[in-house]
């Protein structure tokens, strides 16, 4: 079974060479930049075949160090670039974006100041049939903005979405932030929508193994079906190690095994975003 997270960052250090937005630090999960060598031994540690990179908001709309990593690691790496939507020339460049050696799709985030109104005001509007035309699926995250989500996913059936971080806020904690949990489950109904089970052990108030996750997590599953329900970890903002982020589905959940277990550990978000496993490989990456 290969097991594959559906999101980490990567970044640089904020440089007068390669400046970050103003105000922006703030918002960097370390106070330290994050390579694609770490990211790799942390794998090798773990026992992680592939990472999906999403580039961090904090470093504004740049995919270098991502598409860096992937050109050089492509069988464990693999980029869903950000692009500022909010530039009228950046609908020019959807003709050729999976053309970039490494990219898969795009990511978009709309939970901040500073970006949460383009998803309402219209400035997103050109983005949802453009992606749909190119077949350039997409991750938003989207907390307290499910009900825009079902819209665009019902006007535009051929676009691949996939909801970031179980659909909720990550600056939250249970029991409150699991309120919107059936909002995020009811959009299953629409088949071009996809989960990601995201970080999930920052939403819990108990140490490893999590079990006020475990309820939460299973009606997930049960509502995407395990091809869409999506393992991953944000791993640099996690308060637990990687292996216990792994351990958690894999150790802790009875009753997923299989092949259930197999696609939300990786085969899923692999097949979903076009990024297919080799052939015939189906060594276990899970240190039991």
């Amino acid at each position: 079974m290969h097991i594959v997270d559906s999101q980490v960052h990567i970044w640089g250090a904020n440089t007068p060479e390669r400046p970050w937005p103003p105000g922006r630090e703030r918002e960097a999960q370390k106070p330290y930049p994050i390579g694609k060598e770490t990211l790799l031994f942390e794998m090798d540690l773990a026992g992680v075949s592939r990472m999906v990179l999403v580039p961090p908001s904090w470093e504004g709309d740049r995919n270098d160090l991502a598409l860096e990593a992937a050109r050089q690691h492509p069988d464990r790496f693999a980029v869903m670039g950000r692009l500022a939507i909010q530039d009228p020339a950046s609908r020019a460049l959807l003709a050729g974006w999976k053309k970039q050696p490494g990219m898969l799709g795009m990511r978009f985030t709309f939970h901040n100041e500073h970006n949460r109104h383009f998803l309402t005001d219209g400035t997103a509007d050109w983005l949802w049939p453009e992606a749909e035309r190119h077949g350039i699926p997409l991750m938003v995250l989207v907390p307290g903005s499910l009900d825009v989500i079902d819209r665009i996913a019902g006007r535009h059936p051929g676009l691949k979405l996939t909801i970031d971080h179980v659909g909720l806020d990550v600056r939250g904690k249970g029991p409150k932030v699991w309120e919107d949990l059936p909002a995020v489950c009811a959009l299953a109904k629409h088949p071009n929508v996809a989960v990601k089970a995201s970080g999930m052990p920052a939403l819990s108030n108990e140490r490893y193994p999590f079990r006020d996750l475990h309820p939460h997590i299973r009606r997930l599953v049960e509502a995407f079906g395990p091809r869409r329900t999506f393992w991953g970890t944000d791993l640099t903002r996690m308060p637990c190690t990687y292996r216990e982020c792994i351990d958690l589905f894999t150790k802790e959940l009875p009753w997923l095994t299989g092949d259930d277990l197999a696609w939300v550990m990786g085969r899923g978000v692999c097949e979903w975003l076009g990024w297919p496993l080799p052939a015939g490989e189906g060594g276990d990456h899970v240190r039991r």
